[in-house]
């Protein structure tokens, strides 16, 4: 299934330089000494989870896909990589017929993850999945912050909708990347409309404190919105006074108002009084919606308040605190020789401070307990263990350099829901706290 197959209106541009330079000069030298063609396994996994969370969420996996497929070399980025002499004219020419040949496992899009979690492992040769790392990196590290904030913030909501938006508060291509994640995480909506039209997220919007300024009285904006967006729309109560503008909104629009929104003040005090206000006009089945800089804490706080719904941008967008998942993609086993046949060897860096790895191709299962909520993560090398043989976690992905995974937003969302309900619930406590689950690492045979 392609991207045109699923109703996506947008290709993607070609993502050749979408990577380090040095990932460019490592192919050099490796073609230069013969080194390039031999099998290599690359994984990306985080050491740890940023502080204070429980669990994180695989994100993006879809766009990588996509950034795959579309890796390519032309005319204009050879011409700059020539006139910028970043590498010679031999690797030019092997630029030039670039395509990713090799296999992709990773957990599927909407998973938890754990440290040490093999979260996508690429494989083919050196010199083809080397150039890979930092477009990998780059929406994974992105999506999965994202994604693992929402899903914090979906947790804290109690059920209650979530709406995305954050596109003013970060880069405009960020801004569509950071709804898709979202969306995944448990969100319902976006206020971005290229996020709905690249990946068909539902939007939604109705007015800013600029239209009622707009307007001689707010009763002018009201009843200007009212008419041309009709009884169900949304009015947005707090640019003057809030009380008021209720009365306000409920004449004009009458117990028929679909929701009032609130951007302002002590949201849970506020939100009680427009609650009571609202029944005591008749409007019983009015919403009340809030926003204002919201982040999972500012809205478990709000848990008791009448709230049906909550707006969130700048936190959500930036991660809420946590930008990047820092992960990593490391060579965790190569062939000795080019030959195709050639087994693989564990490798990995030795160091200290934090960054060791562990080498071998890995293999991941979540073990369950006796009630099928998760205990553990398991991570290993060599054969699995019969018992966890239907519990493993990572799905091909692409074969032979051909995508074989695609799948509608929603498949992925829907994972994601049912993959935090497997936890033990301490995975949806707000407070710091190490890791749901610990990981446990078995080892046994070699890297192939």
């Amino acid at each position: 299934m392609g991207v045109a197959d699923l109703g996506l209106p947008v290709d993607v541009p070609s993502t050749a330089l979408f990577t380090d330079h040095y990932e460019l000069t490592m192919l050099q030298a490796a073609l230069k000494a013969g080194t390039a063609d031999r099998r290599s396994v690359f994984e990306v996994f985080t050491r740890r989870l940023p502080e204070g969370r429980r669990y994180g969420v695989v994100a993006g996996t879809g766009r990588v896909l996509d950034a795959l497929e579309n890796f390519r070399f032309d005319e204009g980025v050879l011409e700059f990589l020539r006139e910028r002499r970043v590498v010679d004219e031999e690797t030019l020419r092997w630029l030039a017929s670039y395509r990713f040949s090799g296999d992709v496992y990773g957990y599927p899009e909407g998973e938890v993850y754990f440290p040490g979690s093999p979260v996508l492992r690429v494989e083919g040769s050196f010199a083809e999945c080397v150039l890979l790392e930092t477009v990998i990196l780059s929406i994974l590290n992105h999506d999965s912050a994202i994604a693992a904030a929402a899903s914090r913030m979906s947790s804290a909501a109690g059920g209650r909708p979530l709406i995305e938006m954050g596109a003013r508060r970060t880069h405009e291509l960020a801004a569509v990347a950071a709804a898709r994640a979202a969306y995944i995480g448990g969100f319902a909506s976006t206020s971005d409309l290229a996020a709905g039209f690249r990946y068909n997220i539902p939007t939604v919007g109705t007015s800013a404190h600029a239209f009622t300024l707009l307007h001689d009285t707010e009763r002018d904006a009201f009843r200007a919105q009212v008419d041309s967006l009709g009884r169900g729309t949304t009015l947005l109560v707090d640019t003057y006074d809030v009380a008021e503008a209720v009365r306000t909104a409920v004449e004009i629009a009458g117990p028929e108002l679909g929701a009032v929104r609130i951007d302002s003040g002590d949201l849970l005090l506020v939100a009680h009084r427009v609650r009571h206000q609202l029944d005591e006009l008749g409007a019983k089945n009015t919403k009340i919606i809030v926003t204002s800089d919201l982040d999972e804490y500012a809205i478990a706080s709000l848990a008791a308040a009448p709230v049906d719904g909550y707006g969130v941008g700048t936190r959500l967008v930036t991660g809420s605190g946590h930008p990047t998942c820092s992960m990593v993609y490391k060579l965790v086993a190569r062939a000795e020789t080019s030959d195709p046949e050639a087994p693989l060897v564990p490798v990995a860096k030795k160091s200290v401070g934090g960054k060791t790895s562990i080498g071998g191709r890995k293999w991941a299962a979540r073990r369950l307990d006796e009630e099928g909520v998760a205990e553990a993560e398991v991570v290993g090398t060599g054969p699995v263990p019969d018992e966890l043989s239907d519990r493993q976690l990572l799905v091909q992905l692409i074969k032979g350099g051909e995508v074989l995974a695609r799948e509608p937003l929603d498949a992925a969302r829907d994972r994601h829901a049912a993959a935090k309900a497997a936890l033990p619930l301490s995975a949806t406590q707000l407070s710091r706290g190490e890791p749901v689950i610990p990981t446990e690492y078995v080892k046994s045979g070699s890297g192939s």
